[in-house]
């Protein structure tokens, strides 16, 4: 894990996220949890978590609070979040401000699941 890489990121994320915070695991890694409100109605609180591979392997996301549908769709077995399709992670263009704002658009979609049933736009199967 490059954790001055992380570090670098977090700093640049702080940039366009108010609610963002660094934390350090028991295990000598670090995670990131931020607060993103894609409606008036609802925040949520995230945890990104970084593979040992970063920034080679997307970090996996999950929603802390509130606790989300058991049924919601684009989720794992393990309860992270699919806000990208693995295939599609590009290391060189993609990073953590990018993750969190895939996570935003992935939350409002999942918002608008919960109103109407549906999972707007466009979706791949996997």
């Amino acid at each position: 894990m490059n954790i001055y890489l992380i570090q670098s990121q977090f700093n640049q994320a702080k940039q366009y996220f108010s609610y963002i915070e660094l934390h350090p695991t028991d295990d000598g890694k670090v995670f990131i949890r931020v607060a993103l409100q894609p409606s008036s109605q609802q925040y949520y609180v995230i945890n990104v978590y970084f593979p040992d591979s970063y920034p080679n392997e997307m970090p996996s996301v999950y929603i802390n609070k509130p606790i989300i549908a058991s049924s919601a769709p684009h989720r794992y077995t393990r309860g992270n979040i699919c806000y990208l399709h693995p295939t599609m992670w590009n290391p060189g263009v993609h990073n953590l401000s990018f993750v969190i704002q895939r996570m935003a658009k992935w939350l409002s979609k999942y918002e608008v699941w919960k109103q109407k049933g549906i999972w707007p736009g466009a979706e791949i199967k996997h």
